[in-house]
């Protein structure tokens, strides 16, 4: 109870009723896999200008680029990508001279944001700043150039190789002005520089007046071929520092996993690694992809028994934007783009299939009915070209060999419950253990499941047929409120995809009847 010790007129706010429980999005994909350039923690990306900023472009002999411009493509709207190095990448890095008290020393830092001998190809300008006045202030521009190639020149190197440059346009400039090196300036050349830059970090080293001056990043090291274990991450490392899936565990908001390299010849064990990470963080689905070289269809059969992941063959043609040509892909970015826009135009509960492939060309090979009648009972979601209707995912299937969660659309459904409760009723949590408690949970839960099945996700003509929320002494022991346990059983009746439809079709002479 409040405490009152002297006499008036107290108001107090009080909470009454449910609390309100919003859905939580369905549709935020996460991407791994070798880019151009960029850092290895995963970054949010909204459109493929944003992946280009963040991570440059398409990359020989990577799919990944291909599969998020198919994501953005077929309706995405968000996704974080991750960028998978080697073991032993090292960023590139140079020092910038300056002048403390009468001496010139290196006063600065630069690296570049992520590893990798891309870092090699950037250079460094410090020129006279445009509100530069001689003797008044002291600041300066910087300008940063990156060449995806820089043009080779005999006998030459540092700032000698950024002069040979003038007929090769940079393919990023980032320009800072009237930047300040002084610390407590607001135009500290830090606090303009790191995390707005794409392209460089800046580090002081000790405080001073740069020179002007222009240098050309190096040391910068590729690292060894990539395998699985990269793309899995190490799990002992620091928050913030993690990589692959395993920094994908600290971003909730990811619902969807895609590696568009997945069955790359190298990377044995990565699918494993991918269904691995959906089945331990209970929350996000993964999307996986046959071989190219996927062999005879009658053989042909998901790589994982698990109801949080969805199987896709055969591979797609799509216009590569870099020749112009057509370009074989695995369909998984795609995939995750028809996800997305299939929650966004009908919902979670719709079954992601009988949608159009944006982008699709044409396909690796034409799959006929009879072939997909072998791969369809075995959980394999078949792309196909139909004549006037253009080429269409015909496949809404789990990896699962359980019955019940046979259709993705039913356990992407539960994901979405389950999440959206869970973070609705964090409010909960350590609130006396009482039939109010309990009241108000189930009526939070009640309101919230009414809605989904207003949505047309449930089963059911009336709410009562749809589900069912119990949260009362039936459920729980008093040993269980003893050990701060409060149970809530739910029930729901998801609804199933019309996978086959049936029409009984016979002659009928007017008039007469017909038993049904």
């Amino acid at each position: 109870m409040p405490e009152y010790l002297a006499p008036g007129v107290y108001l107090e706010e009080i909470e009454i009723g449910a609390k309100p429980i919003e859905g939580v999005s369905t549709s935020t994909a996460g991407f791994l896999g070798p880019t151009e350039r960029g850092p290895t923690n995963p970054k949010f990306v909204t459109n493929f200008g944003d992946f280009q900023n963040k991570f440059g472009g398409f990359v020989e002999g990577s799919y990944l680029a291909y599969g998020v411009a198919g994501f953005f493509s077929n309706g995405g709207q968000r996704c974080f990508v991750g960028r998978v190095t080697g073991k032993g990448a090292v960023a590139s890095s140079a020092s910038l001279m300056g002048t403390v008290g009468n001496t010139e020393k290196d006063i600065m830092r630069i690296t570049t944001v992520g590893p990798g001998n891309w870092g090699n190809n950037v250079a460094v300008i410090l020129e006279p700043a445009t509100l530069f006045k001689d003797g008044k202030n002291q600041l300066f521009k910087l300008i940063v150039k990156y060449w995806k190639k820089i043009v080779e020149a005999e006998n030459i190197t540092g700032a000698d190789v950024v002069m040979a440059q003038e007929n090769n346009p940079p393919d990023v400039v980032e320009v800072y002005d009237n930047l300040s090196h002084i610390a407590a300036s607001s135009d500290y050349y830090e606090k303009r520089i790191n995390n707005i830059s794409k392209i460089i970090q800046i580090e002081m080293v000790e405080e001073g007046v740069p020179g002007l001056q222009t240098i050309l990043l190096k040391n910068g090291i590729q690292g060894s071929e990539i395998t699985s274990a990269d793309y899995k991450g190490i799990e002992t490392a620091p928050p913030g520092k993690r990589t692959g899936l395993v920094a994908f565990e600290e971003i909730d908001e990811i619902n969807i996993v895609c590696i568009p390299d997945e069955t790359s010849n190298n990377l044995n064990g990565l699918t494993d690694y991918i269904v691995e990470h959906c089945e331990k963080m209970k929350d996000r689905f993964a999307i996986l992809q046959a071989k190219q070289s996927a062999g005879d269809v009658a053989r042909l059969e998901p790589p994982n028994d698990s109801k949080y992941a969805a199987f896709y063959y055969p591979w797609i043609n799509m216009i590569d934007p870099v020749t112009n040509n057509k370009k074989l892909v695995p369909a998984g970015g795609h995939i995750a783009g028809i996800y997305a826009r299939s929650d966004t135009e009908r919902g979670v509960h719709k079954a992601p299939a009988n949608e159009v492939v944006r982008g699709a060309q044409e396909l690796q090979f034409n799959l006929t009915k009879a072939e997909q009648d072998i791969l369809n009972p075995k959980g394999v979601n078949c792309i196909r070209a139909f004549p006037g209707r253009g080429i269409r995912v015909w496949g809404a299937r789990t990896t699962s060999s359980d019955p019940l969660w046979k259709y993705l659309n039913v356990r992407r459904l539960f994901l979405y419950i389950e999440e959206s409760i869970e973070q609705g009723t964090q409010w909960a949590v350590f609130e006396p253990n009482n039939e109010r408690l309990w009241a108000r949970v189930k009526q939070s839960i009640t309101q919230f499941l009414t809605t989904v099945w207003r949505d047309g996700a449930l089963m059911g003509l009336t709410p009562d047929e749809a589900f069912f929320v119990k949260c009362d002494r039936t459920t729980m022991t008093q040993d269980d409120i003893d050990n701060g346990r409060l149970i809530v059983m739910i029930g729901i009746a998801p609804v199933k995809p019309a996978e086959f439809v049936i029409f009984r079709i016979a002659q009928w002479t007017g008039g007469s009847e017909v038993s049904e």
